[in-house]
């Protein structure tokens, strides 16, 4: 679909919906005939569009904000990338950096107790059966992303897939919330090895685009048992490895993509995501000690059904893929 924001074509010539601008032909013309490269053609670097860095700072933001709640980063990505025209092969390699970012934010929240479990594997069992259950509850969405992770990306990456994965979700939080809930797990520290893997093959269901891997980690926590605090305490943990291990193959599989003039924009994400969720992180578990998850499942619902039916209506001609 069309960009939603987009530079003057006269001014700069871009990758189709892409967010790095290439540089002109030296013999189109001499550099005062182009003020925006700021005379490129002397070896200095290009002036960057403001409009790439505002595309940055929003998905930033989005990144940070959606990532450890409910709703799925990566379908708002999916949505709003389209929506923006953001969704050029630079545009995996940005969706990485801005990832890091939103998992480094939660190491920074949690470093005490980080510090504590890695200073523990030495000499402390407890800490070190904390360990062990991030580990087995890693495993599941490991072994299955390794088998189809490029599957799942090439076939379900695309809007109208995660709009529908949103809904779906969304009724799925419904129906555990109208559940009877007798909580027998207070703390993670109160948890088994299988209740650990059974929330580990729920955070598989996240590799389908909209489902949200905090979603299915802490609805499966309340089904299997958990309190809401440590359904979500322990997805936060288990985000770690999981997005550390997604994030370092993904920039293995698009090593190739990485360029030095993208740095600014990919730069101006990662910060936004840092700071967005780590506001997000702490606002989350203040907001669950006082209320239950339907409000989140209402908001996928009316997303997902907003997109399906500006797709179905004509109004938006979204991406296939």
């Amino acid at each position: 679909m069309a960009p939603l924001f987009a530079s003057q074509p006269a001014l700069a010539k871009r990758r189709p919906g892409g967010m790095t601008p290439h540089l002109p032909n030296p013999a189109a013309g001499s550099a005062q005939e182009l003020p925006r490269y700021n005379a490129a053609f002397l070896g200095k670097a290009p002036i960057l569009d403001s409009i790439l860095l505002l595309k940055a700072l929003i998905l930033g933001i989005i990144e940070g904000l959606t990532e450890f709640l409910p709703i799925s980063s990566t379908g708002h990505l999916i949505i709003v990338g389209d929506l923006l025209g953001y969704t050029d092969e630079s545009s995996k390699v940005f969706k990485i950096v801005i990832q890091l970012g939103a998992i480094l934010a939660v190491c920074w929240d949690y470093r005490r107790r980080l510090g504590t479990m890695l200073v523990g594997l030495v000499d402390t069992p407890a800490e070190r059966r904390f360990a062990s259950l991030l580990v087995i509850g890693f495993l599941p969405a490991a072994v299955l992303g390794l088998m189809f992770h490029s599957t799942i990306k090439a076939l379900l990456f695309n809007p109208l897939t995660v709009a529908t994965a949103l809904v779906v979700g969304g009724v799925i939080i419904l129906y555990v919330e109208k559940r009877a809930y007798h909580p027998r797990i207070l703390s993670v520290d109160e948890m088994r090895w299988t209740d650990a893997l059974k929330v580990g093959f729920a955070q598989a269901l996240a590799m389908i685009p909209g489902t949200s891997r905090s979603g299915a980690t802490i609805m499966g926590g309340l089904v299997f048992g958990l309190s809401r605090k440590t359904a979500a305490e322990f997805s936060f943990f288990l985000a770690i490895p999981t997005m550390f291990a997604a994030t370092a193959y993904d920039l293995y599989k698009n090593w190739a993509l990485l360029r030095m003039d993208d740095l600014p924009v990919f730069a101006t994400g990662f910060v936004a995501a840092f700071f967005a969720a780590m506001w997000a992180v702490k606002g989350f578990i203040r907001f669950i000690s006082n209320h239950t998850f339907v409000v989140f499942a209402w908001y996928r619902i009316a997303l997902g059904l907003v997109v399906l039916a500006t797709s179905y209506g004509g109004v938006v001609n979204w991406s296939a893929a």
